[in-house]
Formats: structure tokens, sequence, C-alpha cells
């Protein structure tokens, strides 16, 4: 598969006072478009600040990061801008949520900032909410719906633009155990039959195991890199979860 990110001594250093806080050092890597990639770390590692700047949320102090062949130093803020929204979906810890707006309402944001036709948003809307397994809760508001629910408006907002990659920072910390997985599931599901690129920051083993690839970080260096042995059973149970709760919604 062809590389969708790739990265040579990214660094990041961060100042504090007089104290200097080294990041991230040297990291090198490269993600295949279609990939499922769990990086792992204790907090500290280095693993959300990787993130950020996957995301373009950050630029790096030192070294080079292409994403889809693009070298991403050279870009300026709305080009950064643009990539992030067509791109790029993020989904975080914190779901994000505004709660006064309805699900539909929450997954349509992205579009307001986006140039050109973005079609039917409601059709849309509609679309990736089934895809998470939420259809006919378009206009429950946050509140009333769980953690597990709210995070699937997150994923579904993500995906709202039709990205490449999703980046998702320790996206089950605020769920139980079944619940998160189920939101894996989800990932799975979107990764093995859409084929978008998923990469799944996490200290968790029981979420990784999800991954087709582990990247482990250590004081922001990377020192492991190994290939995950998720089986044929833990997807197709995974896929079964995310059946069964499509049909629960």
């Amino acid at each position: 598969m062809p590389e969708l990110i790739e990265t040579n001594g990214l660094t990041k250093t961060y100042t504090l006072g007089e104290v200097t806080v080294n990041a991230l050092q040297g990291a090198t890597l490269t993600i295949e478009r279609g990939s499922f990639v769990a990086i792992m770390g204790e907090s500290g590692s280095g693993k959300s600040t990787l993130m950020n700047l996957l995301g373009c949320l950050d630029r790096p102090t030192s070294g080079r990061y292409w994403l889809d062949g693009v070298p991403v130093e050279g870009l300026d803020r709305d080009q950064l801008a643009e990539i992030r929204n067509q791109k790029i979906g993020f989904v975080f810890q914190n779901f994000n949520l505004l709660p006064r707006m309805s699900a539909m309402e929450n997954v349509q944001l992205p579009l307001l900032y986006r140039s050109g036709d973005t079609g039917d948003a409601d059709e849309r809307a509609r679309r990736v909410l089934a895809l998470v397994g939420l259809a006919g809760r378009e206009h429950s508001l946050p509140t009333q719906l769980s953690g597990g629910q709210q995070q699937r408006i997150a994923i579904a907002r993500a995906l709202i633009n039709e990205p490449e990659i999703l980046l998702a920072d320790e996206p089950t910390g605020q769920l139980d155990s079944h619940t998160s997985a189920e939101i894996m599931g989800i990932f799975l599901q979107l990764n093995r039959t859409h084929g978008i690129t998923i990469v799944v920051v996490t200290h968790s083993d029981e979420v990784a195991r999800f991954a087709s690839r582990i990247i482990t970080f250590r004081d922001g260096r990377i020192v492991g890199d190994s290939r995950g042995s998720i089986s044929h059973a833990t997807a197709v149970d995974a896929a079964r979860s995310y059946a069964r709760a499509e049909v629960s919604q």
C-alpha cells in the first residue's frame, strides 16, 4: 500500500519558564494508506505530541512531515486548515459536542468550514450517523444520549467530510470496557470496509489489540514498532458488536 504519512526526524521542544521539555525526539515513521495503527505509551511519552503534529494542529521544532506526498512544513495556516478539514477527521477523548445542538447539527459543523458544494448536508449527516449506528437519533441532544452514543456522534462528525485518515486520541478514555469495544469495532469496520486509515493514540492494550500495527513511545522516542495480532475471530466479534449496536439504536 502507498504511504499516506511519512516523517523524518520530527522533534518538538517546549520551553516552560526555565525548563526545556523535549516532548518528541527524532520520530521517523511511515504509515501506509488503509492501515490501522495504534500509538502506545504512558503519559508524557510523546504520543499525543506526535498526534498533534500528524493532524497539522502544531508544527514541529525540527524534522520533516509529508502527508500524502505533500511537505507539510511548507504550508501556510490557511493551507493547513484546509488539510485538516478535508483530509483528516479528529476524534478526542472528550467528545467536544455542543450541548444545545442536536446530533445532526453537531455532525454538520465541519461543513461550515468547507469551501465549495457540500451537497445535501442533512442527507450526508443522516448517512454518517447511520454508519455509526445512530439512525433515528438525528434530533437527540447530547445530554439525552449515553457516553458511547456521544462518541459515535463525534466519529460521525469526523466522517462528514469523507477524510482519508481518522486520528483518534484516547477515544475510549471515558467509556466502560463494553462500550469501548463497540467503539473500537466501529473503527475496525471503517478501516476494513471503507478503507479509511485509522491512527489511534492509547495507553490501553485492549484498545491497541484492534490495530494491525502498534508503535510504542517512551520519553519522546519510538521504542517499538510491531505488527498487531488481531485475529479473524476478533474482527468477526467486532463486526457483530457493531451490527448489534446499529440494530439497538
